[in-house]
């Protein structure tokens, strides 16, 4: 009886099956590489905002405390926006004609706030405290990377759950004391593993990953 395939058939197979096996994989290294892209996370994304608000020169430069303009975030899940009346206690005096800041001016003459951009945001069913992690000592750049840095702000960090969990599995890490909280320019000591162990103590934090810090209710209520 003749053969049906050629031998040449073989050869098709093999070749089919490898090109197979390797799209497969490479179909989900693409997509991977998709999901922890810029594309997706926005992470080093500047974000365009009505009024191009400089981080880098309030902070930086003029030495304005992060509280001053998120004044809730000692105390409160948001960290709060500044009214516009915050902006015009000096742009009333200082700038107060330029072209720049007439959104600004506008939302003091109508009483509308300036409609931002938000730029870090958590989906609805994670429940984020700032002032909790505020108080056990996780500092501002921890999570927004150096603002003061930023000319126009963007998002540091993906807030991906593997990133939230990788911390609250050890804090210990990121751990600092109250007094620099707000420090934009601390770097962890040599020793920190050591001081994150005595600050996790000192703050009453669980650094058993079998307890509540990565419960699944810890986030999601």
């Amino acid at each position: 009886m003749a053969q049906i395939f050629g031998k040449s058939s073989n050869s098709f197979a093999r070749a089919t099956l490898v090109c197979g096996v390797l799209g497969f994989f490479g179909l989900w290294g693409v997509g991977y590489a998709l999901y922890r892209s810029p594309y997706t996370t926005e992470v080093n994304v500047p974000l365009i905002q009505p009024v191009p608000f400089s981080h880098q020169h309030h902070v930086a430069g003029l030495g304005i405390d992060c509280r001053y303009c998120h004044t809730s975030v000692e105390k409160s899940s948001f960290a709060g926006l500044p009214p516009t009346e915050t902006c015009m206690t000096c742009h009333s005096q200082i700038w107060k004609d330029a072209p720049l800041l007439a959104p600004v001016r506008e939302s003091f003459a109508t009483g509308q706030p300036i409609r931002w951009n938000r730029v870090n945001q958590t989906p609805d069913f994670v429940f984020f405290n700032h002032s909790i992690h505020v108080q056990k000592g996780i500092g501002c750049s921890s999570c927004h990377g150096p603002v003061d840095e930023m000319p126009i702000t963007w998002k540091a960090k993906s807030l991906y759950m593997r990133w939230c969990l990788d911390c609250h599995s050890a804090p210990e890490r990121n751990l600092r004391p109250q007094s620099q909280v707000f420090d934009m320019h601390w770097n962890a000591p040599p020793d920190q593993a050591r001081r994150g162990k005595e600050l996790a103590a000192a703050y009453h934090i669980s650094t058993n990953r079998l307890q509540q810090l990565t419960d699944c209710s810890m986030c999601h209520r």
